[in-house]
């Protein structure tokens, strides 16, 4: 029997500023669908999905949602006049006993929802707005980049969220970790046309490699013909001028075909140049302790950072790591202990906030105008790592295009934004990169190069990034900052990370969904005893006991190989280490569930 979509559109063309977005976009979301939707910058995956809300009117085409379906969208830049707290914001349009669910997803969002409207940062904005989304539940979430300004326990949080939802959802997101986590089918807009496979995102780099190689042989073929029947015009057409008219009329029409065929975006021109290199030795921390307003950032923390380290900063927002990266850096006097930093080092920054960006100049004057690049006043050059270049060429080199240039820089996107950043910085020379959240709004492909060209850097990078898939590709050193002045040294990258800590430090347990009023009706009273926090923590660890014990099973299985001692013992050491955690958090979870379940009698 054939479902009911929830959403169709049908023949959608869309233009703007006269260049065609969409033509002829044909699609439909199912019931429980869990879609990747993936392109490059500027392809229009936003606008698509506004689209999808009803929040942009096409050109032609037709939107239908299902009757009684309602769809939520995540606004990136929400608008909220008339609201005092984000709180109220987030509660809005919610039923006084639905309330309740805004609190429950404010804590795993980690925002507070007493938060002053007008002081608010823009993360804490994005946070209100995907936490009304969450309260309101609706049958089809459209989630853009909903991980962006979240740290690490909160997009675990989320991601276990949106792993028990019944409600379908299409998904943007930079974060492939979480994409490959909760996508079983994947929408890739390509040059106006959207495709799609029933298979998460975990093979959409296999898929897509394969269309272009069968577009690529294609295009092989065509040229072939074009040039095969074009030496035959050359030799032969003028003794059969009249007969030959049609193969004539084929040539120009295959000429036509080749001309129309949209040439693939490359990608950026990414390039760092590690310069004079620095001392073999970069900073050595001694001691270091620090606090803010009676809050600990650290407490006698030793660091020694070597030519070549690629060390990861993790942990909570707000934790710190920005502010121990600055104690490493000499900008920020600790309260006790001291820094050493090593010979002729050069620092390049890539600032989160992007505030090196004057948003109401052009992208030529941001470059052409930085004092840092060795250029000033109305030049047409700027010095690319000692020589100069162009301006407009250098901006092609990160896929703008000349009209671009001389566009004012508030009017990009957030992954256009994050481009030119690193267009200044990597004009520069240097021997120490500090990268703050540098994967934000940035596509697969410019990510996937971004996090070559670190390998083969020849200088240190300090880095903080909530992405766990380029922490683990990228970091050779992950510093845990845990909170109350704990900050903790670990080899490897995130996954080596979880591993040696054992895993507990952002395994949120999966979050019972709200119930729904009809469920409400039907719903079993709390046993006699417990509060309404101890409920759910009873129903959710059996969920935690099983998950623990199946990791159990597969270190037990690792160790068994009676060669893992002799050939990899750090490997060996660290499997150890995590057995032993686990079995004890095994042991504790037990004890709370008899706890509990000794209460509820």
């Amino acid at each position: 029997m054939a479902r009911t979509p929830l959403l169709q559109l049908s023949n959608i063309a869309l233009t703007f500023g006269g260049d065609p977005v969409f033509e002829d976009l044909s699609l439909v979301i199912q019931p429980a669908d869990r879609v990747a939707l993936v392109g490059r910058n500027g392809s229009g995956k936003s606008t698509l999905m506004k689209v999808m809300a009803g929040l942009v009117e096409v050109d032609t085409g037709t939107r239908v949602l299902s009757p009684g379906v309602t769809a939520g969208y995540m606004e990136q830049d929400p608008t909220m006049e008339g609201f005092a707290t984000l709180g109220d914001y987030a509660s809005s349009g919610l039923d006084l006993d639905e309330a309740y669910k805004v609190e429950m997803v404010a804590e795993g969002l980690k925002f507070d929802p007493a938060g002053d409207v007008a002081t608010a940062s823009g993360g804490e904005r994005r946070r209100a707005a995907l936490a009304k989304l969450m309260a309101e539940a609706p049958e089809l979430m459209l989630l853009d980049e909903p991980t962006n300004h979240l740290d690490i326990e909160a997009i675990a949080w989320l991601e276990n969220e949106l792993k028990t939802t019944r409600a379908a959802f299409v998904l943007i997101s930079h974060d492939r970790a979480f994409l490959r986590a909760l996508t079983r089918a994947t929408l890739w807009i390509d040059r106006g046309a959207v495709r799609r496979a029933e298979q998460g995102f975990d093979g959409f780099e296999e898929w897509r490699d394969k269309i272009w190689d069968e577009e690529d042989q294609q295009r092989h073929k065509l040229n072939r013909k074009i040039k095969a029947e074009a030496r035959w015009a050359v030799e032969g057409i003028s003794a059969r001028r009249k007969r030959n008219q049609g193969r004539v009329r084929a040539l120009q029409e295959l000429r036509a075909e080749r001309a129309g065929q949209i040439k693939r975006q490359g990608t950026a021109a990414l390039a760092f140049d590690g310069g004079q290199a620095s001392g073999k030795k970069v900073m050595e921390a001694f001691g270091l302790t620090k606090s803010f307003d009676g809050k600990s950032i650290v407490k006698g923390f030793d660091l020694t950072v070597q030519r070549g380290d690629r060390v990861a900063f993790v942990g909570p927002n707000g934790v710190g790591k920005t502010t121990l990266i600055k104690m490493l850096l000499g900008q920020v006097e600790p309260d006790e202990g001291s820094v050493k930093l090593g010979t002729n080092l050069d620092i390049a920054v890539f600032d989160q906030t992007r505030a090196a960006l004057k948003p109401e100049m052009s992208l030529w004057e941001n470059l052409a105008n930085d004092p840092e690049l060795g250029v000033s006043g109305k030049s047409d050059q700027v010095m690319v790592r000692g020589a100069p270049r162009h301006v407009v060429g250098y901006l092609k080199d990160f896929l703008f295009d000349e009209a671009q240039a001389r566009a004012p820089v508030r009017s990009l996107s957030g992954g256009e934004k994050a481009r030119l950043l690193l267009a200044r910085l990597m004009a520069r020379e240097s021997n120490l990169l500090v990268l703050d959240e540098p994967t934000n709004d940035l596509d697969i492909e410019t990510l996937d190069l971004l996090q070559d060209i670190l390998g083969d850097y020849d200088g240190t990078v300090l880095l903080v990034s909530h992405d766990r898939d380029f922490l683990d590709r990228v970091a050779t050193t992950t510093i845990a900052m845990e909170g109350n002045g704990q900050a903790v040294v670990y080899a490897g990258g995130w996954t080596d990370y979880r591993m040696q800590r054992g895993g507990d430090f952002v395994e949120a347990p999966v979050a019972p969904k709200p119930a729904t009023k009809k469920e409400k009706v039907t719903e079993k009273k709390a046993p006699a005893g417990l509060s309404f926090t101890e409920k759910h923590r009873l129903e959710e660890l059996p969920g935690v006991i099983d998950q623990l014990t199946a990791e159990i099973g597969k270190l037990e299985g690792l160790m068994a190989d009676p060669e893992l001692f002799t050939k990899e013992p750090v490997k060996f050491q660290k499997a150890m280490d995590a057995l032993v955690a686990r079995q004890a958090a095994l042991a504790d979870v037990e004890d709370e569930w008899l706890a509990l379940e000794e209460k509820a009698g």
